[in-house]
This record gives structure tokens, sequence and C-alpha cells, in this order.
């Protein structure tokens, strides 16, 4: 019996009759052509790559699968005792922070029992983390209207269902990829996707009958020391209300920026110190670095101790705070840089005392080569060589779209050879060079 809905299909480019693999490589193969990081001047292409995940999701579960061909995407929702296909997608990347918006009608961005969560990205500094610090902010948040208590009516009046829609809450719409026309579903505008409508004069005043009110909290977020980059905070129930459901979170993520000075591993800190050549070979007794506290760190090198370019000491106890363990701190590694005299310190006069009382010079290679060769000696910047031949990001997105979807790079070449040997050969892909 032929599927009442081939919309699924149609995405893949598959036919109703594929087999699992067919099903399977036809995704690869569109996944990688669709996916927005080589698709940068569409502006649909995060829909369409959002669509196409979420249709192999489908396709891709034998019961999912059957249910759908049996009787479409209502089969779906009806099948999974769910409100809606974006809360079916919710199960299968549950905590993994991937989220598929195929919108069928249902309410997108939606976590069941609850009203969508806020993230807000927030920057600190390195020494926000270290210190401490708390913030006292103004969040404006959507909350259910106190006069209708969210029914979005006047008094006693009910909503009628909508004309555009009929009450179903969503409306066809059409596209096409260039290869397939395509048929979806989308959110009613004149409803919103909730099906129903209310009369003008029906309406609550305050919220105009949208149900909910803007309204503004003061807050307080504690950025506890220690904390670390990307580390969340969430303010509970803080988010924005619909009527039905608990309020959603507020969740801050942190963002640290670069330090000019330190450079933080884990409950570590790491900073480079410039010592002079005579430090380097005499030794010292300074401050050598301002702590992010504003501490000065002194610090006396041991006597008859030369001290070579690169070389590392640690101050224990002088790194990070270690989160929620008061009085405890990690390791601060400090390497030595030394600086060189200038061109004009090297006067002839000093030049013939430091000659006599430093290491001689070395002499030619022992045994010596057969055939020498003169260069000229000419300043260069290593980094730029290694930029030139290894630029930043070649290669990038293969490697990382395979690591994505849990596939080693050999294998997505090796079944690429195969569908060209299937469909007798095919272009060579281009990469940046």
């Amino acid at each position: 019996m032929a599927p009442v809905e081939t919309e699924l299909y149609d995405i893949l480019g598959v036919s109703p009759n594929a087999s699992e693999d067919d099903i399977k490589k036809a995704y690869r193969k569109k996944a990688r052509e669709q996916h927005p990081d080589k698709n940068i001047n569409d502006p649909q292409a995060s829909q369409k790559f959002q669509e196409l995940g979420a249709a192999y999701e489908t396709l891709s579960d034998p019961q999912l699968r059957s249910l759908y061909d049996a009787n479409g995407i209502d089969g779906l929702k009806s099948g999974s005792g769910m409100s809606g296909m974006d809360d079916l997608f919710a199960q299968f990347f549950a905590g993994g922070g991937m989220h598929f918006g195929f919108d069928f009608g249902g309410p997108s961005s939606r976590r069941r029992g609850a009203s969508d969560d806020t993230v807000v990205p927030h920057t600190v500094t390195l020494e926000d983390l270290y210190n401490g610090k708390i913030l006292k902010l103004n969040l404006e948040k959507e909350a259910v209207c106190s006069t209708c208590k969210g029914s979005g009516a006047r008094g006693n009046a009910k909503p009628k269902p909508c004309g555009i829609c009929e009450g179903r809450g969503w409306t066809p719409t059409q596209s096409s990829n260039g290869t397939f026309l395509t048929t979806s579903r989308a959110a009613c505008r004149d409803c919103d996707g909730t099906g129903e409508r209310l009369k003008e004069k029906d309406r609550c005043k305050k919220c105009k009958g949208s149900k909910t009110v803007k309204e503004k909290n003061r807050h307080e977020v504690v950025i506890e020391k220690g904390m670390a980059d990307k580390q969340r905070i969430v303010l509970a129930g803080a988010g924005d209300e619909e009527p039905g459901t608990p309020a959603g979170d507020v969740i801050f993520v942190l963002r640290m920026t670069p330090h000019e000075s330190f450079e933080r591993s884990g409950n570590d800190l790491l900073a480079n110190v410039k010592i002079t050549l005579s430090e380097a070979l005499f030794g010292f007794s300074r401050i050598l670095i301002t702590h992010l506290d504003g501490r000065g760190i002194k610090v006396s090198s041991p006597p008859k101790k030369i001290i070579k370019h690169s070389d590392t000491i640690v101050l224990r106890g002088e790194g990070m705070p270690v989160h929620k363990q008061p009085n405890t701190k990690g390791d601060l590694y400090l390497t030595f840089s030394i600086e060189m005299p200038d061109e004009e310190w090297l006067t002839t006069a000093n030049a013939a005392s430091l000659i006599s009382m430093l290491p001689p010079k070395k002499g030619d290679l022992d045994p010596p080569p057969e055939v020498v060769s003169s260069a000229i000696f000419v300043e260069a910047d290593i980094e730029e060589v290694r930029e030139r031949h290894f630029p930043a990001g070649s290669d990038f997105f293969d490697s990382a779209f395979a690591h994505q979807f849990g596939e080693d790079e050999d294998e997505w070449e090796d079944e690429d050879d195969d569908e060209d040997d299937e469909y007798g050969g095919g272009e060579p892909e281009c990469r940046p060079q």
C-alpha cells in the first residue's frame, strides 16, 4: 500500500520504496550538500538542513516510518502521544543541544511541560572569574496576563475556530529546491498556529488577546570565584511564561574574553615573563607580574642558577580559585623569555670584553661536508610560513562534519566512491586551496 503522504521522502529525494541503506546514503549526501556552512548565500539553508534532519530521523526509524506511511504527519502526532513533531524530535536530541525545528503546525522550540528557556550569552573577563562578581540586571519577560488569567478573552467570551486554517493551526505551503517541489505545513499566521481566534470586541483590554504581557523584573546574577568559560548560571522560573505551562528559565552562558597576560588551563594559570640577559645569568629578586586581584608577585631566583629561554617555574597556590572549594587554588606557571641587548648596547668595547668572558664560538661541523654552499642571512617569521602552508580552517568542514555524525572521513569517502560507481562516476569535490 502506497503511503498517504510522500513529503518526507521528497525532502530526502528517495522513493517511498527506498531501503534503509538508500535512505541513509541519500541523507548523508544531501546533508553534505545542504549544510549551512556550504550555502552561506542561501537565507533558507538552515531551515532546509533542519527539515532534512527531521525527515531522516523519521524515515530511519521503522516504527515512525510505518506510522508516517499509514497516516502521514497526523499519524506521527497522534501515534507518538505528543502535541507536535518538535517534541518528537526533542526526544532524539534531549540534552544534546541540537534542535530540529521542523514545523508541522505544532509548537516550535518547545520542551514539554514548560515554556521556552531564554539563553543569554554574557561576556566576562578572567578577572571576573578569578575574583567573582555580582550583576544586577533588569530582565524583560512574557508573563501571563493577570486580568484574563491567560485566556486572552474579555469576561466569559470564547474563541472560535480560525477561518483561514479551519481550526487546524496550519496552512499548506510549497517550496522548491531546484529539483523537487515539496509541500509542507506552516503555522497559520492569522491565528499564530492556535487554530482559534477572538473577535476584536471579545479580547482582553490589557493583553489585547495575546494572553501574555511584557513584564520587567530585577535579578541578581552571581558569578562565583573559579567559574569557567561556557559555564551556565540558571535563574529558575525567570523566563517567559505561557498559559498552562510553568515559566521557562533564564540561562546565562559565560563567555570569557582572552587576557593579555594570563592563559587559563583548568584551575591553573599560565603566563610569560620577560627577563634581561643579566637576570638570566646572575639571578633576580623582583616583582615579576601583577596578579588578577591586583597583587604584585615577587620572586627570587636561586643563587648561581642560569635561566634559559623558555624555562618554566611553578608558583603553588597562585592559580585560579577552585569553584565551590573555598581557600583552594590551582598553580601559576611562569615561562621565561630572555630579552637580548640591542645593537646600540653592543659597542666595540663591550663586545671585546664579553667575548673574553663568554664560552667560545662553535666551529664548523666535524667532519665537514664535501660540498659547502654560502647562504644569505635573512630574517623571517616562522608563524607566517606555517599559516601559508596550513591555513586556519583548511579541510575543517569535512572533518568537523564527519565527527558531528559519528563517521570517519575515510568511511564517507568510500561510500561516495561506491555511489559514483553506481551512477557512472561523479564530479570530483572541490576543496579550498
